[in-house]
C-alpha cells in the first residue's frame, strides 16, 4: 500500500465513521478555550474540565486574571499537572492579551504563539477551533497515532508529523484530522496497549500489519 492510498483509506474510513468531531474541553468563548488548551499540556480534558467551571467564575475576562495574583490562580488549578507553572503562563498570558491585543484573542497563529504559554500546537488549536483557520496541532495522542498507523514514517518531532500529514490530508480537512487522531489516540489507539481488535483502522494500519506478520508466518 502505498503512502497515498494509506492516507485516502483512513480519512475516509473517518468521513465515513466519524463525521462530526470536536474538542472535548469546554468553553463557551475563546478566551475559556484558551485558559483550557493550556491547561490540558500534559494533563486530560478530563481533569481540566472538572477544575474550569470555578476557574472560569473567579476569572471571566482577561482583565480579571490579568490583576490576579498567582497564588491566587494556582488554588483553582492545583490539581492539574505543572500548576505552579500554568498559573504564572494563565496571569501573564491575560497580561499580554489587555496590552498588547486589547483583551482579544487574536486569529494568526504567528501572534497567538507570542503569548505566554501558547506553542505551536496550541496555536493550532485556537486559530481552528475559534477562527476556523486550516491547521493540523499535534500532540502526544497525534505523534503517536501517525507513526504507528504509518502516515508518518520517520518523523521525529511535532513539527515535522505536522508537515507531513498536512503534505496529504486535505486543507479542509486539517481541523477535523487534529480531532480524529487525538480522539482515536485517547480510546482506541491508546498508548500503552491499542485496542486494534476493535479499531476500524486496522486493515490499513502498519503497526497491526507488523503484528500479525510472525502470527501469519508460523502458521
Amino acid at each position: 500500500m502505498t503512502t497515498e492510498e494509506r492516507y485516502q483509506k483512513v480519512i475516509d474510513w473517518f468521513e465515513k465513521n466519524r463525521p462530526e468531531v470536536g474538542t472535548e474541553l469546554h468553553y463557551s468563548d475563546p478566551f475559556q478555550l484558551l485558559i483550557a488548551v493550556i491547561l490540558s499540556a500534559q494533563c486530560t480534558d478530563k481533569r481540566v474540565n472538572l477544575i474550569t467551571p470555578a476557574l472560569f467564575e473567579a476569572f471571566p475576562t482577561p482583565e480579571v486574571l490579568a490583576a490576579a495574583n498567582e497564588d491566587h490562580v494556582y488554588e483553582y488549578i492545583k490539581s492539574v499537572s505543572y500548576p505552579h507553572n500554568k498559573a504564572k503562563r494563565l496571569v501573564k498570558m491575560a497580561q499580554v492579551l489587555m496590552n498588547e491585543y486589547e483583551g482579544k484573542i487574536p486569529s494568526a497563529i504567528k501572534e497567538l504563539m507570542k503569548i505566554p504559554g501558547v506553542g505551536q500546537k496550541t496555536a493550532n488549536v485556537i486559530a481552528s477551533i475559534v477562527y476556523n483557520v486550516p491547521a493540523l496541532a499535534v500532540d502526544t495522542h497525534v505523534f503517536r497515532v501517525s507513526n504507528r498507523i504509518g502516515l508518518t514514517q520517520n518523523s521525529k518531532t511535532p513539527l515535522e508529523t505536522e508537515k507531513e500529514l498536512t503534505r496529504y490530508i486535505p486543507k479542509r480537512l486539517w481541523s477535523k484530522a487534529h480531532h480524529w487522531l487525538i480522539l482515536h489516540g485517547r480510546y482506541v489507539c491508546v498508548a500503552r496497549k491499542p485496542k486494534c481488535e476493535e479499531c476500524g483502522l486496522k486493515a490499513y494500519c502498519q503497526y497491526y500489519t507488523n503484528q500479525r506478520l510472525p502470527l501469519l508466518e508460523r502458521g
